[in-house]
């Protein structure tokens, strides 16, 4: 234990939820990857249980470097991210690759990797936020000064998302929303933006539902919505594919890799993979990931608690919902309470660059953790000099 300790820093409940959230994954992976095992590489089902550790590794050494990296760091850090990440946006829109009827991945030239740069304008938006409104804590009243500012850069952002990932759109949003409730801007303005944002999905929800091709994937939303209310039965195929898969595998699963429902479940190993492991694995095994979850977030709001400086409670705060909504927006669609959106299960599902992103994620939170821990380490950036000399 005195060996762990020395090794991995910061809380230990987060490093806890990490290593079985990647335990799980792997084994879930492999599992469901069968038919794409026969499809694309020869029948060969280790090369996906291959690739999978290797990026849950990847993604364990993420977090085990930026343990070590003070957190002010990502104060600066967030400024560059952001104006890198809207720019990624854009070529995403026009040059992004067409996957499963969604453009929302961009591939990387000379490797062959394709990534999600919602991803990283995830982090870098909730991150950038957190650090403007903690330097503003002074002037929270003047909307010139920081409502309108902060809403600038998550209105860009989040209507560059939009076109191609409505539920990330959305969800990035509300958590913003939340950061902003949290930081004290003034209820008044809140309420306003509120009723602007209630206006805005009202109006989208009338043109999908009058003029679906107006929008790239305003048909494509038009029918989930409707196969969730039981309008549509053909675009309800995922949903009722999930259900039967956690119906076979009943209160104690079917064992792993015996539940037959991986082979026509869609996105078995990706957006659908919490049906999987509730067939394989039962209520226990969906109990497991749900609690992990359940304890991240615990952890943050214990983190936000703790600090005395308003970044690294915003920070934890906004880091930690990001990862909870998202897991629980997966889950929710895999037992049929949301319609389908396309969010993938948080350090679980299959997907490489995603699982990295969720390592940074992760890591950041033990960064936070760890300086507030350690006495005498813990500082929050009020200026430049002290952000560009935020290293260990």
């Amino acid at each position: 234990m005195n060996t762990l300790k020395k090794y991995l820093k910061g809380d230990p409940a987060i490093w806890g939820v990490a290593l079985v959230l990647s335990v799980i994954s792997i084994l879930s992976v492999y599992s469901t990857t069968g038919s794409l095992a026969f499809r694309y590489k020869g029948g060969n089902t280790e090369a996906y249980l291959i690739e999978r550790v290797v990026f849950v590794l990847g993604g364990l050494g993420i977090m085990f470097f930026l343990q070590h990296v003070r957190y002010t760091l990502f104060s600066r850090l967030s400024q560059i991210l952001l104006l890198f990440s809207v720019p990624l946006l854009l070529l995403t829109l026009f040059l992004g690759s067409d996957i499963n009827d969604a453009q929302r991945w961009l591939r990387i030239p000379g490797i062959g990797l394709s990534f999600q740069t919602s991803d990283l304008a995830k982090v870098a938006l909730v991150t950038y936020v957190a650090s403007f409104l903690s330097n503003r804590q002074d002037q929270t009243d003047d909307y010139t000064k920081t409502l309108i500012p902060v809403l600038l850069w998550i209105g860009v952002v989040c209507l560059l998302i939009f076109p191609a990932n409505f539920s990330t759109a959305a969800m990035l949003f509300g958590i913003c929303f939340m950061l902003m409730f949290v930081a004290r801007i003034p209820l008044k303005q809140l309420m306003i933006i509120l009723l602007l944002g209630v206006v805005l999905l009202s109006l989208t929800a009338a043109i999908i539902y009058f003029f679906p091709d107006a929008l790239p994937r305003g048909a494509t939303w038009k029918n989930r919505i409707f196969g969730f209310l039981g309008d549509n039965a053909d675009a309800n195929y995922q949903a009722d594919q999930a259900k039967m898969a956690i119906a076979n595998g009943g209160l104690f699963g079917t064992g792993p890799a015996n539940n037959p429902n991986k082979y026509f479940l869609p996105q078995s190993y990706s957006d659908f993979i919490y049906a999987m492991i509730i067939g394989e694995y039962g209520l226990f095994g969906g109990l497991v990931v749900m609690v992990s979850y359940l304890i991240l977030l615990y952890r943050c709001v214990r983190i936000a608690s703790k600090t005395k400086f308003a970044f690294a409670a915003l920070l934890s705060l906004g880091l930690g919902i990001l990862i909870v909504v998202q897991a629980f927006i997966n889950m929710a669609v895999a037992v049929n309470l949301f319609p389908v959106t396309g969010q993938p299960l948080p350090m679980v599902s299959m997907g490489g660059t995603g699982t990295l992103f969720t390592a940074l994620t992760f890591g950041m939170l033990l960064s936070i953790s760890r300086s507030i821990e350690e006495k005498g380490t813990e500082v929050q950036p009020e200026t430049e000099k002290e952000v560009e000399n935020a290293t260990t």
